[in-house]
């Protein structure tokens, strides 16, 4: 658990590629609306953190082509798995997604505060 008015590393995990087809343009607007929440938890003196972020840009520089690559596999998960090693919390934010419940169940066994809504996160002091 962290203190009370601590400054957190936040997961945002929700919805990325489920539900898309793997449609990009649907998976854009997922990330969007991941990146939604993002300022908020910023400006209430958090830093936010979203796995995309960081697994595609390595994926792209792997040679990945797409989400239905293997390349892409090697990266997407192991880098959510890895970044809980570092985080305060997890924002869960809404909608069906096997990653980000992966990552609720991570957060929980290793006693990382869940947050359903960024309303519910305290700001840092």
């Amino acid at each position: 658990m962290t203190e009370s008015g601590k400054s957190m590393l936040i997961l945002i995990a929700g919805p990325y590629r489920s539900g898309t087809a793997d449609d990009p343009g649907k998976m854009a607007a997922n990330l969007d609306r991941l990146e939604s929440v993002a300022v908020p938890l910023f400006r209430a003196g958090h830093i936010p953190m979203i796995g995309e972020w960081v697994a595609l840009p390595l994926g792209k520089q792997a040679g990945s082509t797409g989400v239905s690559d293997p390349i892409y596999d090697e990266f997407a998960y192991p880098v959510a798995e890895r970044l809980l090693r570092h985080c305060d919390a997890v924002l869960r934010l809404p909608g069906a997604s096997k990653g980000a419940d992966e990552d609720v169940r991570l957060a929980r066994e290793r006693g990382l505060p869940v947050y359903y809504d960024v309303t519910e996160v305290p700001p840092a002091a």
